[in-house]
């Protein structure tokens, strides 16, 4: 999606990804390689920038890269979003509050870690894990240590619960000039750990767009980010927010802005990195998504949406990635944008309705 961003504007794009079936050498060169392969950062080296659709990324191929061309965002941003704890710290070191956490690098850590942070908790791996994998809810020492034994006892997270009353996302873009521009205020729904819904705009108390591009700013300046963030945030009874956590890309809550008439957050990732002028991509009317993630019946086999009914909602648009099917699989999603907010609220149940 990044490459069709692109694309319109003259850009062509080169992608190093190992996996033969990568669903961007429909539209990018796919060079077929590791991600620390030699010949593949050269080729990469050749582009006039360089940057990233997702965070499992080995540190070593960007460091491979510093000097011999721009990488936006660069290692250091890569580094601490990748890995919870440091993530954390450095978010609290740019002013923004987190839920309380304690560092499990160790077994010896365990001891008294549940206590630190209320009682009970999240434990997930300080790297690796997204959509729900690579973390377990606890409330006792033994289901720390279970929890802990079960994820393979590397390095972890041990966060305390947050009374959150909804999940906000925003995204900030910041060229290698300091220019600045937002995403839109998003309200989000997960289901079994994975987004099921995003909607724009968000319901919320008012100053909330205001506090969350404050502090989207002032992470990605203390950061010195250039390319685009997007932070994930709980919203609290009081109305303040908490960084839940931080992504150095394009991020599924911001799928919508695609359809929703303004600039996608493609095209703003795309202008970040690039050093084209910035704007702002609030979407100009009210939209929504719904992920598409794979779905087992009763008798193991995919369930499927139905695709003819929401072709036939108004206002609907698919978008599918050309990958296989697999449980629990994000395998594409589906855009509705509506006239007013009323109806955008009415079609998105009828839309969820229609997908497993």
């Amino acid at each position: 999606m990044l490459a069709l961003a692109a694309l319109p504007l003259g850009v062509r794009v080169r992608v190093l990804e190992p996996d033969p079936a990568a669903p961007a050498r429909l539209c990018a060169e796919h060079l077929h390689a590791p991600y620390t392969d030699p010949a593949g950062l050269v080729a990469l080296a050749e582009c006039d920038a360089v940057t990233l659709e997702f965070e499992n990324v080995p540190v070593e191929a960007l460091a491979a890269l510093e000097g011999r061309v721009p990488v936006r965002p660069g290692g250091g941003v890569l580094a601490r979003s990748k890995h919870r704890a440091l993530e954390k710290e450095a978010l609290r070191e740019a002013g923004a509050a987190t839920a309380p956490f304690v560092r499990l690098d160790t077994e010896a850590d365990l001891p008294g870690a549940l206590a630190q942070v209320g009682g009970q908790g999240l434990l997930k791996t300080s790297e690796l894990g997204y959509d729900g994998k690579g973390q377990a809810r606890v409330s006792t020492e033994a289901e720390l240590s279970a929890a802990w034994t079960e994820l393979g006892q590397v390095p972890c997270v041990l966060e305390g619960l947050v009374p959150f009353e909804r999940e906000l996302s925003l995204a900030v873009a910041r060229s290698p000039q300091g220019e600045v521009a937002f995403g839109p205020l998003v309200e989000n729904v997960h289901r079994r750990g994975i987004l099921r819904t995003s909607v724009f705009p968000a319901q919320g108390p008012a100053g909330a767009e205001v506090r969350a591009r404050e502090l989207a700013r002032a992470v990605a300046e203390h950061w010195n980010l250039e390319g685009l963030l997007t932070l994930e945030f709980f919203q609290l009874p009081d109305g303040e927010l908490v960084v839940n956590e931080v992504a150095p890309r394009v991020h599924n809550s911001g799928h919508l802005t695609q359809d929703g008439g303004g600039l996608s957050q493609f095209e703003a990732q795309v202008r970040a990195v690039l050093d084209l002028p910035l704007t702002s991509w609030q979407p100009l009317h009210p939209c929504a998504m719904v992920n598409v993630v794979g779905v087992a019946g009763d008798q193991g086999g995919p369930l499927t949406p139905d695709w003819a009914a929401i072709d036939a909602l108004e206002g609907t648009r698919v978008h599918l990635y050309h990958k296989a099917w697999r449980a629990g699989r994000k395998l594409g999603h589906v855009n509705l944008v509506t006239p007013d907010e009323a109806a955008l609220r009415a079609r998105l149940a009828r839309l969820e309705a229609l997908i497993p």
